[in-house]
């Protein structure tokens, strides 16, 4: 895909999604960024293919915009002047490195599993809800199916026990 196709594909998975101020600002960083990095000896296509799905960036760009996904919300003052010239990606495959400490923040293992919204959570909450009634109710149903059988042997085994007890010396 060309550097106009992405930009292009992006423009219309943004629009609706955020305002027309947003949708320019993206759409000039990510021109920008692909131009910095076929200055650096990259190809276009390549760099338009490690950039990914033009929908999905439009995805994370909207939760950002609305204030549903924190984890990708970034604040100006978070990268250096020369990382945002250099253009490089703000997200990192990693975690996201803090400037003033050097060192790497590690996304929460939720957010890793794209558990980063509400509703999303309550979804999952909901789940391992369901699963334990499941498992609850399998357990109590296998309960009372073998109850009519076991109780009687059980009761029988315990008066064998005792006559047979009984005879010993």
């Amino acid at each position: 895909m060309s550097r106009e196709e992405f930009l292009h594909r992006l423009e219309d998975a943004l629009k609706g999604r955020i305002n027309t101020a947003g949708i320019r600002n993206n759409l000039n960083y990510y021109n920008q960024y692909i131009l910095d990095e076929i200055g650096k000896g990259r190809s276009e296509e390549e760099v338009v293919d490690s950039l990914g799905d033009p929908w999905a960036i439009a995805r994370t760009i909207s939760d950002a915009a609305d204030g549903t996904d924190q984890e990708v919300v970034y604040e100006e003052n978070w990268y250096s002047s020369e990382e945002k010239t250099a253009g490089q990606d703000y997200r990192r495959e990693s975690g996201r490195q803090n400037p003033g400490t050097g060192r790497e923040e590690q996304p929460g293992l939720l957010h890793m599993l794209g558990f980063d919204n509400w509703w999303k959570k309550l979804l999952l909450l909901l789940t391992v809800v369901l699963i334990v009634v499941v498992a609850v109710s399998v357990i109590t149903g296998i309960i009372r199916f073998l109850a009519p059988v076991l109780i009687p042997v059980v009761i029988a085994l315990i008066l064998i026990r005792l006559i047979s007890g009984g005879k010993r010396k």
